[in-house]
């Protein structure tokens, strides 16, 4: 069943075209007792309004990218700025302007998913009837209401990603990072949980997206940028990307062509 966002939503979300909502410069991540730079001198800037995928292969330093400039994670050298704030500075400043939704489920199992939305709402400084609105905003959104007073830990996996976009959107951020949404889920959580985004973007709502999933980025994405071995190796649109590298005719294909075709374990 089709959903339509709350028009209260769509007011406070227009997007300002080529405005740089997001700017990553310089950034280094060393992890402790390594050699060997997580990222290196990645340079990323995202204009609002705009679906940002980040791709690459395991260990290529996506979830290292979002962590940092989601301010979950300090950077060993470079900058991040938030909507013309510097992240790495104040970070509690920017931290309300972001959602996160993280490659694993970041929500109490114990609690209903309406338990979850309160918590966290609560922590963003909701209170009262607004939260009550933003709660039943997210749960129709993901298609949880009737659904929010069972547990989490009683969800399906493609239930609990749901619930954890919810949470991601509750508090109508400015910028949503997305780490892998809809790993591992089903074909029709899949589908749904891509309708909604796509319905996120329509009303300007920046993202930063990874994902295996290449055909996803092709569908949502205006511009990727191929990540391997912690820098960018290929960046655009991904028609421009598929019209630029020879005998390629879909991402994927341009995908293996940047990165190679050998196992990535680990």
């Amino acid at each position: 069943m089709k959903t339509t966002i709350s028009p209260v939503l769509m007011e406070q979300t227009q997007a300002k075209p080529g405005v740089k909502i997001l700017m990553g410069t310089d950034l280094v991540k060393i992890y402790p007792k390594t050699r060997l730079a997580a990222l290196r001198n990645l340079n990323i800037s995202v204009n609002e309004g705009e679906i940002y995928g980040l791709l690459g292969p395991n260990g290529a330093g996506k979830t290292t990218a979002i962590s940092i400039m989601s301010t979950t994670m300090r950077p060993t050298g470079g900058s991040v700025s938030i909507c013309g704030i510097d992240g790495l500075k104040y970070p509690s400043r920017v931290r309300s302007l972001i959602g996160l939704v993280p490659q694993d489920i970041a929500l109490y199992p114990d609690l209903t998913v309406l338990e979850n939305l309160k918590f966290f709402g609560g922590m963003y400084g909701l209170r009262g009837p607004e939260l009550e609105k933003r709660i039943q905003e997210s749960l129709e959104l993901v298609c949880l209401e009737g659904k929010d007073r069972q547990r989490i830990g009683t969800y399906s996996g493609g239930m609990k990603r749901r619930a954890n976009l919810a949470v991601g959107i509750l508090h109508r951020p400015r910028i949503l990072f997305l780490d892998e949404p809809t790993v591992g889920i089903d074909a029709q959580s899949r589908n749904m949980i891509m309708e909604r985004l796509l319905e996120l973007k329509a009303l300007g709502i920046t993202m930063v997206y990874t994902t295996h999933y290449m055909e996803e980025a092709e569908k949502i994405c205006n511009r990727v940028a191929i990540m391997d071995e912690g820098r960018i190796v290929k960046q655009g649109s991904p028609e421009k990307l598929i019209r630029e590298t020879p005998d390629c005719l879909n991402l994927g294909e341009v995908f293996l062509a940047m990165t190679g075709k050998q196992l990535r374990d680990g």
